[in-house]
Formats: structure tokens, C-alpha cells, sequence
């Protein structure tokens, strides 16, 4: 399999981080984001929605989503089960992973990407092209900052995000919380649940990928 990849990017880390947990190892190709390599007709033949991360299986079919990604990945690899045990696991998963996707990573790539000079015009993924909102900023960077509150607050009597074993959930969080800090947004101090999570997520080998 092949995996098209931008290192420093939010969204393609948290399928590395999938295929470190599952032990599983793929050819990875990096795509330079910032140089617009993902606009190119050689990376829309590719993935026409000009994002990554892909992962291109060996018959040569192609996933773009996060989601999709793990569901194949932890089919393909049962063990550790990242997605959930059994359906209520599964759903508390699926909910947390989209509650730290949109209250998250939406809310601070709202704010670093109407923020960044270099994403002039491109203030969303995608083929078209739109313009920066400042206002954005504010609210993104408000979005987040609550999220961080609520991950707080859920993690005082628990060890990890959706249930009692490390999840997708988890790894989505601690994109999140690390991407936080592009927009100079660190866990406060006295958010110690999430700061004693944070610490132990973050020493997994995965957390590294």
C-alpha cells in the first residue's frame, strides 16, 4: 500500500498514528502542502479533492477520509481494536472522534488557516479557492479553546477519551491538542485531567509517526 502524506499536516498525523497502533507499514509519499503540490493535475488524478492524507491500497483503490481509512484498517487489522469492542463502544467512538473533529480540529484550522499569511485565498482545502476571513480568527480560536474545557472536564474520572482502552478518539484529541498550539494555544495549567492525558497519549511510540 502507499500512503500520500505531508508530515507536519494535522490530518494525514492522525492516520500515521492509525497505521503505528496496527503495525502496519506502507510506502509513504510525501505531498508538500505549503508548495501547493496538492493542486497539481499529477495529485488531482490522485485525489481530485486536492487533500490528504490518501491511502492507495494494492489493488490500487484509494481512501481519502480519515474514517474510512481506520474502518479498513481495523478490519484488515482487528488487533488492538481502535474503533470500539462492541457497539456501544463503537458508537462513543464514532461520537467523540466527530466531536473532536468539529469542535477541534475544524475550530483551529478555522483560525490558523484565516490567520496565516502564507493561506492567503485559501482559507479552506479543496480546489477553489476562498479568501481569508479575520473574523474567522476569534471564533475558531474561541471554538477550541471550549473544547479544550470540555476534554477537561470529560477526562476527570476517566483515563482515556471514549473508553477504557486508548481509541481513534484518542488519536483525534491529541492531534487536535497539538494543533492547538499553531495558533499559540496550549492547554492551561490548571487543566490538569487533560494535561495528565495528554502526557500519556503522547508517550505512545504511535504519537511519534
Amino acid at each position: 500500500m502507499k500512503f500520500y502524506d505531508c508530515t507536519p499536516a494535522p490530518n494525514p498525523r492522525r492516520a500515521r498514528m492509525f497505521l503505528a497502533e496496527k503495525g502496519v507499514e506502507v510506502e509513504m509519499i510525501q505531498v508538500d502542502l505549503f508548495a501547493g503540490e496538492q493542486l497539481t493535475d499529477d495529485f488531482k488524478s490522485i485525489n481530485p479533492r486536492c487533500t490528504v492524507p490518501v491511502l492507495e491500497l494494492n489493488d490500487g483503490k484509494r481512501l481519502t477520509e480519515n474514517v474510512g481509512i481506520a474502518i479498513y484498517l481495523e478490519d484488515l487489522v482487528p488487533d488492538p481494536p481502535l474503533l470500539g469492542r462492541n457497539a456501544l463502544e463503537r458508537a462513543e467512538v464514532a461520537s467523540w472522534n466527530a466531536r473532536s473533529e468539529f469542535d477541534g480540529i475544524f475550530a483551529v484550522g478555522e483560525a490558523f488557516r484565516n490567520s496565516t499569511p502564507g493561506m492567503k485565498d485559501r482559507a479552506l482545502t479543496g480546489t477553489r479557492n476562498f479568501p481569508q476571513l479575520p473574523e474567522l480568527v476569534e471564533r475558531g480560536t474561541v471554538r477550541a479553546s471550549d473544547y479544550l474545557a470540555v476534554l477537561n472536564g470529560h477526562l476527570e474520572t476517566r483515563e482515556f477519551i471514549a473508553t477504557d482502552e486508548y481509541t481513534m478518539a484518542d488519536i483525534t484529541a491529541l492531534v487536535m491538542v497539538d494543533f492547538a498550539a499553531w495558533i499559540k494555544l496550549p492547554i492551561p495549567e490548571d487543566y490538569t485531567n487533560l494535561q495528565r492525558w495528554h502526557e500519556v497519549v503522547s508517550a505512545r511510540p504511535s504519537a511519534k509517526a
